[in-house]
C-alpha cells in the first residue's frame, strides 16, 4: 500500500512476515507450509478483529485515504459511454465536481459528484475536492437537464466541504449552496446520493438532497469536520478524535439516527481494496433504489421526498 495507517500497522507488518516466510520456503529445501497455514490464519483473524471494529476516527481516516475510489473511479467501473459536460454558463468550469450523462445498464441517467486528485498535482487541479460557486451551479444546471429529459440522477458525494476562499465567497458560494437544496427538494426525477468518502458540511449537502441516501460502510457525513470541531469546542484541534466519537459522523450513527437509508458494505480493509467489488456492491444499492423510484409519479415522488426529511430530527409544532 502506498499509505498505511496507523491501526493498519500489526496488519502490514504480519503480511510481510508471511511473504518473508514463503520466499525462504520456495529458496530453500525447508517445508515451512504449517507455519506459513498458521500464520495466515492468524492475519484472517486480526484482520477480521481490526476493520470490524473501526473506532469513529479510524473511519475518518478510512475516508480520507488518499488511494480511496474516486467518482471518476466508479463512473468507470458502473456507467457506459459516460460524456463529461463543463461549465456553468456563468463563469467558468469548476474541476471539483464532474458532471454528464451516460447509460446504467442501458438506461440513460445524470451522473454528477465531487472529484478529489490522488496526488498533489491532480489535487491542485481539483482544488482538492472542494467546490467553487460554479462547481454547484454546473451541477444544478445538469439536474435541471435531468428533469427536462426524465433521467434519473445519481450523486457521488466526497468533498471536505465548499471551498472557503474569497473568491468563492465574492461569487456567491452560500447562495449556490442554498439554491441547489432549493431545487433538488423540488425535482420532479428520482436522485439517488451516495455517499462515498467524506461528507463535509454544505458542501455535500448541495449534491445530497436525494430521495435514497446510501453511505459507504467507512464514509463520514458531518456539518463540520473532527478538526473543526474540536478547535470550536475544546479550542483544541489535536483532539479530533474525541470530536469524531461525539458528532455522530459514520455510517452506522446516521443509519441509527435514520439521516441515511442504507449502508453499503465495503471490502475488508476499505473501499481502496477491491475497486471492482466495491462498485459492484454500490451497483446493487442502485438497483434497489431505482426500481423502487421508478414506479412512483411525480407527485408520489415529492410527497415522498418530503415525508423522507420532515422525518428527521424531533421538532413541535405550535
Amino acid at each position: 500500500m502506498k499509505q498505511m495507517l496507523e491501526f493498519e500497522k500489526p496488519i502490514v507488518n504480519l503480511r510481510e512476515k508471511i511473504a518473508e516466510l514463503k520466499k525462504f520456503t520456495s529458496d530453500s529445501e525447508i517445508d515451512l507450509t504449517e507455519e506459513i497455514a498458521t500464520l495466515e490464519k492468524r492475519l484472517t483473524n486480526l484482520e477480521d478483529d481490526i476493520y470490524g471494529n473501526l473506532k469513529p476516527w479510524q473511519r475518518v481516516q478510512m475516508a480520507r485515504h488518499q488511494e480511496r475510489p474516486t467518482t471518476l473511479d466508479y463512473i468507470g467501473e458502473l456507467f457506459t459511454d459516460f460524456l463529461e459536460f463543463h461549465g456553468d454558463r456563468f463563469y467558468g468550469d469548476d474541476e471539483a465536481i464532474v458532471s454528464g450523462v451516460a447509460f446504467y445498464k442501458g438506461n440513460p441517467v445524470t451522473v454528477i459528484g465531487h472529484q478529489r486528485g490522488k496526488d498533489t498535482k491532480e489535487n491542485i487541479r481539483r482544488n482538492f475536492g472542494m467546490p467553487h460557486p460554479e462547481g454547484y451551479r454546473k451541477a444544478l444546471r445538469h439536474m435541471k437537464q435531468a428533469e427536462k429529459f426524465n433521467r434519473p440522477i445519481i450523486c457521488f458525494i466526497d468533498t471536505k466541504g465548499a471551498y472557503p476562499g474569497k473568491a468563492a465567497e465574492e461569487r456567491g458560494q452560500s447562495e449556490a449552496i442554498a439554491k441547489n437544496l432549493m431545487e433538488m427538494a423540488g425535482l420532479t426525477v428520482p436522485i439517488i446520493c451516495i455517499v462515498i468518502g467524506e461528507g463535509g458540511s454544505g458542501g455535500a449537502l448541495a449534491l445530497g438532497v436525494g430521495d435514497r441516501i446510501h453511505m459507504l460502510e467507512n464514509s463520514t457525513y458531518s456539518v463540520i469536520s473532527p478538526e473543526g470541531a474540536a478547535a470550536l469546542l475544546w479550542k483544541d484541534s489535536n483532539l479530533a478524535q474525541k470530536a469524531a466519537e461525539s458528532m455522530k459522523i459514520t455510517a452506522p450513527d446516521l443509519h441509527e439516527l435514520g439521516i441515511i437509508d442504507e449502508i453499503i458494505p465495503e471490502p475488508r480493509g476499505g473501499a481502496h481494496r477491491d475497486v471492482k467489488a466495491q462498485a459492484a456492491s454500490i451497483g446493487l444499492a442502485l438497483d434497489k433504489s431505482l426500481n423502487e423510484l421508478k414506479t412512483l409519479s411525480k407527485d408520489e415522488l415529492l410527497e415522498q421526498r418530503w415525508e423522507k426529511y420532515k422525518q428527521i430530527g424531533e421538532y413541535k409544532e405550535q
